[in-house]
């Protein structure tokens, strides 16, 4: 071989090693909330990877935008406080632990990483300086606190607690974090999800077989979707969390926006159904999974969807283009919450 060839091979061999060494490692953390630890799973190779050890319940998770960190709220069920993890997502590792209230759920923090909301049973949502790691403040808004949700430019946080209040408060971080406003729905709100411009809030809510979606700015609710295939034969009554069928109790605990802004994914028992974000919310899809979902999320090129089989102990990996499932992924106890981190190599 001439040296000229050899030269060109070299280059073309340097150049792929480059671009391989360049491309994000994508890993999808799995929180097991009636165990103590965290799987971890290459979404590229669609396998666990490595097990992360915590504490006793992990439930919710979150991340700033440059994955530098992942906050994990344990549950320590039983016990009167809660606790919120800060975790190197290189090592794996924990640095940091600190105690909340009493049994925290889906936390979020700030696109920039610099506030955490923490949803605690003791009624209040905690609002944390994660630079300081201290306590800023509590939030009063009612009912059970249980999810949350920031906006992509770090203004507002949504917060979703269940029962009587029967509507998302929304908090103005720059204003000091202040409550500015609510935004009412037909029954006790569960899971939520934002479009990126912030204007459209999706939200599961009890004894909806589907989703509500409300106008931000207005601060109303513009539609409510259903989907087509029933959960069961009767609805529960008087808290309506879901529907009795031959699976047992079903209900809706799962929404998410595919990455890029096409569709809504909503988890409602062992349904997972597609519909997509245009005039009338059409549904598109309907997948069957193999038990029931609780909790979803995609990695950042939407190639496949990862739901959370809570009772199978699973994680079910969806082919997003062809709408079937493709890998069961056996990880922990009940796992529930779960995201996507994406990591230089």
């Amino acid at each position: 071989m001439s040296p000229a060839r050899c030269l060109a091979f070299l280059v073309l061999g340097l150049a792929w090693s480059l671009h391989a060494m360049a491309e994000p490692r994508a890993r999808l953390w799995q929180t097991n909330s009636a165990g103590d630890d965290i799987h971890v799973i290459d979404v590229r190779a669609l396998r666990v990877v490595d097990r992360i050890p915590v504490g006793p319940h992990p439930h919710g998770i979150a991340a700033p935008d440059d994955f530098r960190v992942v906050y994990v709220s344990l549950e320590r069920n039983g016990d009167p406080h809660g606790e919120l993890l800060w975790i190197d997502p290189r090592t794996h590792r924990v640095e940091h632990r600190m105690q909340v209230g009493r049994e925290p759920h889906q936390l979020a923090t700030t696109p920039d990483g610099r506030w955490i909301y923490v949803p605690c049973r003791d009624g209040d949502y905690w609002v944390v300086d994660a630079r300081e790691r201290k306590l800023l403040k509590k939030l009063h808004t009612g009912g059970r606190p249980h999810n949350t949700t920031a906006s992509r430019d770090g203004r507002f946080v949504f917060l979703s607690p269940m029962g009587a209040p029967r509507a998302v408060t929304i908090v103005d971080v720059a204003a000091g974090h202040e409550v500015v406003g609510t935004i009412p729905f037909a029954d006790s709100v569960r899971p939520a999800a934002l479009s990126a411009d912030g204007t459209r809030l999706y939200q599961h809510v009890d004894g909806l077989n589907g989703f509500q979606v409300a106008d931000v700015g207005d601060r109303r609710v513009v539609a409510t979707v259903e989907h087509a295939t029933p959960l069961g034969w009767l609805l529960v009554r008087p808290v309506r969390l879901g529907w009795i069928g031959p699976g047992g109790l079903k209900r809706c605990h799962g929404l998410a926006i595919r990455p890029d802004g096409s569709e809504l994914w909503s988890t409602c028992g062992d349904v997972l159904t597609v519909h997509a974000l245009a005039p009338g919310f059409p549904e598109a899809a309907a997948i069957r999974l193999p038990a029931r979902g609780y909790w979803l999320t995609f990695p950042p090129d939407g190639r496949h969807a990862f739901v959370a089989l809570s009772q199978a102990g699973e994680v079910a990996v969806i082919d997003a283009h062809e709408r079937r499932l493709v890998k069961r992924l056996p990880v922990g106890r009940l796992p529930k919450r779960n995201l996507v981190l994406e990591l230089p190599e």
